[in-house]
């Protein structure tokens, strides 16, 4: 949805005035507290005793941003493990921007300097104890999250993944059963459910401000298609090939130094644009549906541009990427009413909710995020950082793009959305809320805490946001619908894949899908 910038703004006001009026208290109390917005905002006190001693094993992309985003009093960074030296290098020198700034800018040169460096995660899990690690932050490539983890968790340490959870559900199920054998605490990184931006967006839905919700549309839309712009395509650098050897990457995991380098192109290494961007967006979609498993999935996705003859900047464009570069998925969700109360009963059948995900690599026109369309307002999540809200028109008061809103005290108690149009805002609350925080920060701080307090506890009860329970059912998702987009089926998830105990899996029931047909 394209809007004007003085449309966008009267967007965030709306969203930052009913928010800042269904929540004016309990913020209040939260900026007003000493202790960080994760401890106080998500309601768990801030760390107590030692910071917990931590290592990063994996150092590329997302682990600088994680390094950058570690919360300092609540984890000690120990270590850090990596087979890239330029990674290595890029973990305390940073990338020159505000992302990934480096552990020296971090931390200083001389706490950095005290920080231990290994060639693998396997060198530094021989020198844990002497170390003291109490927990790994996993960021290696997405085929390697799983036997990574396995091994930090038979070693005795807490992980908190990235994501997806695994390459495979199997996986999945495998760890979660290996955390809970040996106690220990497992996590992924989805970050979103740690977000203050998402967790007041995701107010308004529960008090019923958005109304009913049929439709939320998530897309993540890119432009890679000139030469030297497709960032998934990256060059080895010298100083990786003078020290890793193919047979080094045999060794973990990998063809050879360019699929550890380019891990993303390859369907043996990466997950492609669901996994590794629609499993976030696909996340946000099932918060705002209340955490619920979706029913069905069917899609469309392709290699449509990189390597095809006439399309790219030269008549054929030698490319060797196995990922597609253009996906289009619809998921349907139950509604809060398709099922018997507190059963897994069909009750109501049509009270289904399409969401749809989309990830080009050939047009980035709009930003990338979710828009949730309820009839009573929408609303519309910018690039993680922005939220805007829009009324739907009514018998009684104005709705659309250029309408400003409050809360006014509804028939039945509560606050109900009012508009009028004009210029100029309405009496603005007194507190903030649209915190620019990705989550990042909050998810490692409460990782900590639950080590300090022991705290197994589910996400409902207070423990960890994206356990491995709730992180397999964001990689259920997105796995399904690579299934569904490679052999073009609609296909409806089953509810034993959701249960960790079982053993059923989606690509254990398509692995022989086809297969007669070409035999």
């Amino acid at each position: 949805m394209l809007l004007t910038p003085e449309q966008e703004k009267i967007g965030r006001d709306n969203f930052d005035q009913v928010v800042g009026q269904s929540r004016r208290d309990f913020i209040k109390g939260a900026v007003a507290s000493a202790a960080g917005m994760g401890a106080v905002y998500f309601g768990y006190e801030e760390l107590k005793g030692d910071k917990v001693k931590c290592a990063f094993i994996g150092t590329g992309d997302e682990g600088n941003v994680l390094i950058t985003q570690h919360p300092d009093n609540y984890m000690d960074i120990v270590a850090i493990a990596d087979l890239r030296p330029t990674n290595q290098e890029r973990a305390f020198k940073g990338d020159g921007n505000e992302h990934r700034i480096g552990l020296v800018n971090k931390l200083g040169a001389e706490r950095a300097e005290k920080i231990q460096v290994y060639n693998n995660h396997r060198e530094l899990l021989a020198d844990k104890d002497k170390l003291g690690i109490e927990m790994v932050v996993i960021a290696v490539p997405l085929n390697q999250h799983a036997p990574v983890a396995m091994e930090c968790l038979d070693a005795g340490l807490h992980v908190l993944s990235e994501k997806l959870m695994a390459h495979n559900i199997t996986e999945c199920k495998q760890l979660i059963r290996k955390a809970k054998e040996k106690g220990l605490l497992y996590a992924v990184g989805h970050q979103r459910h740690y977000s203050v931006l998402y967790d007041n967006a995701n107010h308004l839905v529960k008090e019923g401000h958005l109304g009913t919700i049929k439709f939320i549309r998530a897309q993540w839309h890119r432009n890679n298609s000139f030469p030297g712009r497709d960032s998934w395509r990256k060059s080895i650098p010298k100083a990786d090939e003078a020290v890793v050897t193919d047979e080094m990457a045999k060794e973990f995991g990998y063809e050879d130094l360019n699929q550890l380098v380019n891990w993303r192109l390859f369907n043996s290494t990466g997950g492609g644009l669901m996994a590794e961007l629609g499993s976030h967006q696909m996340d946000a979609a099932s918060i705002f549906l209340g955490k619920v498993h979706p029913l069905a999935v069917q899609g469309y996705g392709g290699k449509n541009f990189y390597g095809v003859p006439g399309v790219g900047p030269e008549d054929k464009w030698d490319d060797d990427r196995e990922i597609d570069d253009h996906i289009y998925v619809t998921f349907e969700f139950p509604g809060p009413t398709y099922y018997k109360e507190g059963t897994d009963e069909v009750h109501n059948e049509r009270d289904i909710c399409i969401v749809t995900y989309s990830s080009m690599s050939t047009n980035r026109w709009e930003p990338y995020g979710e828009a949730v369309f309820g009839s009573r307002a929408t609303l519309i999540m910018k690039t993680e950082k922005e939220a805007l809200l829009y009324k739907e028109a009514s018998p009684n008061s104005n709705g659309g793009i250029d309408t400003r809103l409050w809360l006014v005290e509804g028939k039945s108690g509560g606050g109900v959305m009012d508009s009028y149009e004009t210029t100029a805002a309405p009496t603005a609350v007194d507190t903030k809320v649209t915190e620019v925080s990705r989550g990042y920060t909050e998810e490692m701080e409460h990782f900590c805490h639950c080590i300090r307090t022991n705290n197994f506890k589910g996400p409902k009860e207070g423990g960890l946001k994206c356990n491995g329970t709730v992180a397999m059912a964001d990689a259920i998702m997105a796995i399904t619908a690579n299934l569904a987009m490679k052999h073009k089926v609609r296909i409806e998830f089953k509810k034993e894949w959701f249960d960790p105990e079982s053993d059923a899996t989606p690509e254990a029931d398509f692995a022989d899908y086809g297969k007669e047909a070409h035999a």
